[in-house]
């Protein structure tokens, strides 16, 4: 059974709640898709409003982090509860920002990935390489080892159902894109670990994006790559474009 595609936008910390409904109701005709999963990961604040205004449409909200207790005094933290009554149906874990900038580890990773299952989210799990790291030649190594902690004592059945989303850190923004050939290579690598961590039966079930510079233009020529199911998408899910990367076809 061919996999389904997921195209998700990760908004980081752009759109007022005012300025997020208003992008929701431009982007709601533009990313109507019966064959691809369409994802808005919206800042906190956004959540409410957003959820609200996608109602009726194809569009599930995400949550763009959260912590792996259900509650107490972690002040500024939410919790993957708050998240579900919000209607909150994913939340990227680990994303390279978070682990730069806010000390993620790839254990800390883990404790959400397997706090999401426990309430019902998908996780985008994120995982890729600095510049000096794919230089180096260290680009799979890397890549195995996030992705073998953040799925420990994760079961099959929760695996089968997860994302991830491998974003080479170089590619984030900076308009480089990695070739489709070094974005599929690392994606099948992906997959042949979870092959090994689990069976080929949820290494063919799960759902690997890429994602770095992604774009209107080269989102057709990744998405068709055996191993590439869809798209996490920064500054162009901001945008009108974002409705070719769905409609990539």
């Amino acid at each position: 059974m061919a996999r389904r595609k997921i195209v998700a936008g990760n908004w980081k910390m752009n759109m007022t709640p005012t300025e997020a409904v208003a992008l929701v109701n431009t982007l709601k005709p533009l990313v109507a898709s019966e064959e691809t999963d369409v994802v808005f990961c919206v800042p906190a604040i956004d959540i409410i409003p957003v959820v609200e205004a996608c109602k009726g449409s194809n569009i599930a909200v995400g949550a763009e982090n959260m912590y792996f207790e259900e509650k107490g005094a972690y002040t500024g933290e939410i919790a993957p509860n708050m998240l579900t009554d919000a209607g909150v149906k994913y939340v990227i874990i680990g994303h390279s920002e978070r682990r730069e900038y806010f000390a993620e580890t790839n254990e800390t990773v883990n404790k959400k990935v397997l706090k999401a299952f426990e309430h019902g989210l998908t996780p985008i799990v994120c995982c890729g390489e600095t510049l000096t790291q794919r230089e180096q030649g260290i680009t799979i190594d890397w890549i195995r080892q996030q992705i073998k902690i953040a799925f420990l004592d994760v079961t099959a059945e929760q695996a089968k159902t997860a994302v991830i989303a491998y974003e080479p850190i170089w590619a984030i923004g900076t308009g480089k894109t990695a070739t489709t050939e070094q974005a599929e290579e690392v994606c099948a690598a992906i997959r042949v670990c979870i092959g090994e961590i689990y069976d080929e039966a949820t290494a063919e079930a799960i759902r690997i994006q890429y994602g770095g510079s992604v774009n209107g233009g080269n989102a057709a020529e990744l998405f068709a790559q055996p191993d590439i199911d869809g798209g996490l998408v920064g500054g162009a899910s901001l945008k009108e474009e974002f409705g070719k990367i769905v409609n990539y076809k």
